[in-house]
């Protein structure tokens, strides 16, 4: 058995950017384990630029702002190892992997679980027909394309509207493919405003909004699909079926996070899909802390990094015995009409800092609306929104002398205001 302070599951931006702040705040004996042959994680296959405008103040692409966060790791000598599969982790901090070398079990102090999140498939939403090749998941496409230079197919449509879905629209139409559509059974995109516009609108491909794919056509490869029209609950319409003769079917369907390993831990589930944690992104596990998208799904990296800095600044802090918390000074969290998350699900009010974050989304879009924050029903805060979408995480900053002296639930709401 090998024996380490922290040891970091996931190498991609929150697993690096936790391993750097916690490097130093004087943590040096770190070992991050990544799955693939790269540190960087998705950032590797995503080729588009966009990335960095929060954390350099300038565009980049996926490769050059994971690049800059390899630097940081090998100038501090961090230890990593690669084409590494972790199979098990236990709540007293004991961590099994396989690797070149066979199977290794770590006993750490702490644990930064940072492995972010996978799509949703066709076997998740049960598409009727057959399963004839070409029916793929648009990070798998694009995997294929951006990395092992491989375009999967030339008559293209798309299910579902969110972000990968989108970028691979136009990055299949940039490659030569007719991209005829794309599907999605809301009445709203799910992805960025600023996708729908650059990837769909600028190159002119429809978007079908409250339609589904409702049949899948082919027997080995995939020869058609039928969408339809959806009703209030869901359900597509009989008699509103349009066929589209296709090779390929990208799924955007959705993003879980991989949490797997912690559920197994037994750490406390949130309404992310991820493990609850406090602020200082430490879950309910002692010593074991998640952040990017393993805890929620974000829109933006750099909100990812900035998790993955709370939570190496925080597993140091454990590391070097400033631990200790009162459980009758903690304020929960609670999700309130028109929020569908709040992170983080409880706030130990003698370890926070000066500013509390918190983190959500809306269940769908809104327009004049006012977020109201009360402790205990009664509200400290409230923010105008002229508009709201389910893609944009809102991000809220309380200053801590609103939450002094006082226990609770903070609840989250929105609130109709006059147009």
């Amino acid at each position: 058995m090998e024996y380490r302070d922290l040891v970091i599951i996931g190498g991609g931006s929150a697993g690096m950017a936790a391993a750097v702040q916690a490097y130093d705040a004087g943590i040096k004996d770190i070992l991050i384990i990544e799955r693939t042959e790269f540190l960087g994680g998705i950032l590797n296959q995503c080729i588009h630029n966009g990335f960095g405008l929060h954390e350099f103040k300038e565009e980049l692409t996926g490769p050059e702002f994971l690049t800059r966060f390899v630097k940081q790791v090998e100038e501090r000598h961090i230890e990593y190892v690669l084409n590494a599969n972790v199979l098990d982790l236990t709540a007293d901090k004991k961590v099994t992997y396989l690797c070149a070398k066979g199977k290794v079990v770590v006993q750490a102090k702490a644990v930064i679980v940072a492995t972010g999140c996978y799509e949703r498939n066709a076997g998740a939403i049960g598409i009727p027909g057959t399963r004839p090749k070409g029916v793929i998941t648009a990070g798998q496409a694009q995997l294929y394309l951006n990395e092992f230079g491989y375009i999967v197919g030339k008559k293209v449509f798309i299910l579902g509207s969110g972000d990968i879905g989108l970028i691979m629209a136009r990055r299949m139409k940039l490659e030569g493919a007719e991209v005829l559509g794309v599907a999605e059974l809301m009445p709203y995109s799910n992805g960025l405003n600023r996708n729908i516009q650059q990837c769909l609108k600028d190159f002119d491909i429809p978007l079908y909004l409250s339609h589904t794919v409702s049949k899948v056509i082919g027997k080995d490869k995939l020869e058609a699909i039928e969408i339809s029209k959806v009703d209030e609950k869901l359900r597509p319409i009989p008699g509103t079926e349009k066929r589209f003769d296709v090779d390929t079917l990208l799924l955007s369907i959705g993003l879980i996070p991989n949490n797997n390993l912690l559920d197994h831990a037994g750490a406390k589930k949130s309404s992310t899909r991820g493990s609850q944690v406090n602020q200082d992104m430490e879950t309910s596990l002692d010593g074991i802390f998640s952040c990017g998208n393993v805890l929620h799904v974000h829109d933006l990296v750099d909100y990812v990094v900035e998790e993955g800095r709370q939570a190496g600044k925080a597993a140091a802090a454990y590391l070097n015995g400033n631990h200790a918390h009162d459980p009758s000074k903690e304020i929960k969290t609670e999700a309130g009409n028109g929020i569908g998350y709040v992170v983080p699900a409880k706030i130990d009010m003698d370890k926070a800092g000066d500013t509390i974050v918190l983190k959500m989304r809306c269940r769908a879009p809104k327009k004049n609306v006012k977020i109201s924050i009360s402790l205990n029903d009664k509200e400290i805060k409230s923010i105008t929104k002229l508009a709201m979408i389910p893609s944009e995480m809102e991000i809220i900053r309380l200053p801590k002398k609103l939450l002094e002296n006082d226990f609770g639930i903070l609840s989250v709401k929105l609130v109709e205001m006059e147009a």
